[in-house]
């Protein structure tokens, strides 16, 4: 079943040649930044309540970007009153991105961090359902569907301004139920809902290209950590396995697994499209950008004692190692909810990465982080090996589809 309405005056409904545009591109601009931030929050409390608060403002960012993801797939976004409403939330979200260093502890002078934040990040929320919702103008059971949104994000945002109001472990904990309430009462009012993915290939494309954001901060993080040390031996090396391994988490979901993914939602309709959409992407993919960014963690306190011959030590090692494990797990479970097949190797690869942390802190740097390039090389040589004739069989397929998109776009 295919929806059809009339858009909303100065707004066109996306159908399934859509495409992700350039604006959407520049929009991304900030998220990188954001990212970068994220991680440097982390590296700069250097704790496990760190984590946390850190993890919490990434979920703000994702929850912003993939909201504004929805958005785009309904609408095309870099056309009349809907790029400046982006470009507003754009502006915002950068405000958000440059706070994150205070977001928890207020800097003297200036204005109350905490709260600047909070503001700046409802701001893009509000607008991102403001334009869903005249975008969505004729359009009843989805506009219905963004009002059941708005009561999640105004329940969410309640709990962000008591945290900004207060300090301490109080403000990290109202933060966390925060984010939570948004994000489960908008799954839960999203279950057999009403809302609409016009075209698989600008969706499965939009959260590739996000990704590929979270592993381009990656490298910046090797670049960071080896800026601070003078050029040697060892911070080539060690910047050469931190780039491998940014290559063996780029391979292990593009190779195949998106194009598998895509494949299988450009098959579905109707309320099964949106169901993977809001499953497999909407929410497993968190799990991804999480992990790439706890690894870039843990590769840049790598690089930044890559001379070490003193163990790594548990913070290191529970990043680097820990959130691998996340990245490939969350892969794992994107690929079996899309395609509804197991992967075991990838499963059983993330339970031993876990189980290797403990080892990992007691090795050296530069030693942990070659035994995790191993680990990830022989992941992808296993795979390879058993699958060939089932990824040969996926790319040949995607090539045949999109040349006859290709075709009916002309």
């Amino acid at each position: 079943m295919q929806w059809r309405f009339a858009p909303a005056k100065g707004f066109r409904v996306s159908d399934e040649a859509h495409r992700v545009t350039t604006f959407e591109l520049f929009f991304d601009l900030v998220f990188v930044f954001a990212f970068t931030q994220v991680t440097q929050y982390m590296a700069a409390t250097h704790s496990a309540i760190g984590i946390l608060q850190a993890l919490t403002i990434l979920g703000l960012l994702w929850w912003s970007w993939v909201s504004y993801a929805w958005l785009a797939n309904q609408t095309h976004v870099d056309e009349g009153f809907v790029k400046l409403g982006m470009s507003i939330a754009m502006i915002a979200m950068f405000v958000v991105a440059l706070v994150i260093p205070e977001a928890y502890v207020d800097l003297p002078g200036g204005l109350y961090g905490p709260m600047v934040l909070v503001v700046a990040y409802v701001v893009v929320r509000v607008a991102h359902l403001s334009l869903y919702y005249v975008a969505a103008a004729q359009d009843p059971p989805l506009r219905r569907q963004v009002l059941r949104t708005s009561t999640a994000m105004l329940v969410g945002s309640g709990f962000l301004i008591a945290g900004a109001l207060v300090d301490g472990a109080l403000q990290t904990w109202l933060w966390l139920v925060g984010l939570g309430l948004d994000v489960l009462l908008t799954y839960l009012t999203s279950a057999g809902g009403s809302w609409r993915v016009h075209s698989a290939a600008h969706w499965a494309e939009r959260f590739g290209l996000v990704v590929i954001l979270a592993l381009g901060e990656s490298i910046v993080a090797i670049g960071v950590g080896a800026a601070r040390e003078p050029i040697s031996v060892p911070i080539i090396v060690g910047a050469t396995l931190a780039v491998l391994v940014s290559i063996a988490l780029w391979w292990l979901y593009f190779d195949t697994t998106q194009l598998a993914a895509e494949r299988e939602l450009s098959q579905l309709r109707g309320g099964s499209r949106a169901g993977l959409a809001i499953d497999g992407y909407t929410y497993l993919h968190f799990a991804l950008i999480a992990g790439i960014v706890l690894a870039a963690l843990g590769v840049e306190d790598v690089i930044a004692h890559v001379d070490d011959t003193e163990p790594l030590g548990w913070f290191g090692a529970a990043a680097l190692y820990g959130g691998v494990s996340c990245y490939v797990a969350g892969v794992a479970f994107f690929s079996l909810r899309a395609t509804r097949h197991v992967k075991w190797l990838r499963f059983g690869a993330a339970v031993l990465l876990l189980a290797g942390i403990p080892v990992a802190a007691l090795l050296p740097p530069l030693v942990a982080l070659t035994l995790l390039v191993v680990a990830s090389a022989a992941l992808i040589v296993v795979e390879s090996a058993r699958y060939a004739a089932h990824r040969r069989e996926i790319r040949e397929a995607h090539g045949h589809v999109t040349t006859i998109d290709a075709d009916e776009s002309a």
